[in-house]
């Protein structure tokens, strides 16, 4: 049975909320209490997901690399719930594997369009509210391959140190105010983001691992729940492993 984490009364977004990761957390926020927004690329597969998990759950289709989507998104949560108290970071690609000198740019910079520009502009049409409100938090799915780079896999690990760095600034921007903001580091998950991946490098990422397993999704979404709760109140600009052993700071 997972620990109560008290998330009564709280409106979330969840962005990639519809599967893996982001539906995790979805099921953890509601059992803890929590009303929440899944704001996913996936409309459909969104509004399915909602229709599953039951009336907390508003589904709103949402592309995170669009300062106008995620505003329109915004809205429409806002009119739905009248506050957002908590953001999670989650919708995220790997882009392809490879050595950096094959990459394309194009690839690379659709990575960071979804891993970095997402969440900046989602930060940057939440954060205000939470401000006037003096209260937030936020959440930021990382990963261990920020801290470490993962070989034939620079984009996302680059673009996953880049919202290591977001995490950190934004974090002393809001200091002064009831709004902690931090970056979970996983290991590798078994989610659908495998499909992106080459079986050599889901092979080399397990080999890495001292426990010898990929993180569970719901292991992911019990450290989000605590990071997203009233509890984590002194915790802010930090990174919190949960990568089986492998980081090495």
């Amino acid at each position: 049975m997972a620990n109560s984490i008290d998330l009564a009364g709280r409106f979330a977004v969840v962005t990639g909320g519809a599967q893996g990761i982001g539906r995790a957390v979805t099921e953890r926020f509601l059992a803890s209490g929590a009303k929440i927004a899944i704001w996913d690329h996936d409309a459909a597969l969104a509004e399915k997901t909602a229709a599953a998990l039951g009336k907390n759950v508003l589904a709103v289709g949402c592309d995170v690399t669009s300062v106008q989507s995620v505003a329109a998104a915004r809205d429409a949560t806002v009119k739905a719930f009248g506050r957002i108290d908590i953001l999670v970071n989650n919708a995220g690609i790997t882009g392809p594997n490879g050595p950096v000198w094959e990459l394309q740019l194009g690839d690379w910079q659709k990575v960071f369009a979804v891993n970095v520009e997402g969440p900046f502009n989602c930060c940057g049409a939440l954060v205000p509210g939470m401000i006037a409100q003096n209260y937030g938090r936020i959440v930021t799915i990382a990963s261990v391959a920020g801290k470490e780079g993962n070989p034939n896999a620079s984009a996302y690990s680059a673009s996953k140190a880049a919202v290591i760095g977001l995490t950190k600034s934004l974090g002393k921007e809001l200091a002064a105010y009831d709004i902690s903001v931090n970056a979970i580091a996983p290991a590798a998950a078994k989610t659908a983001i495998f499909d992106q991946m080459t079986q050599q490098h889901i092979d080399y990422m397990l080999s890495k691992i001292p426990r010898a397993r990929f993180v569970t999704v719901d292991e992911i979404a019990a450290l989000v729940a605590f990071a997203a709760s009233a509890d984590c109140s002194f915790t802010t600009g930090q990174v919190l492993d949960i990568s089986g052993g492998r980081a090495t700071y």
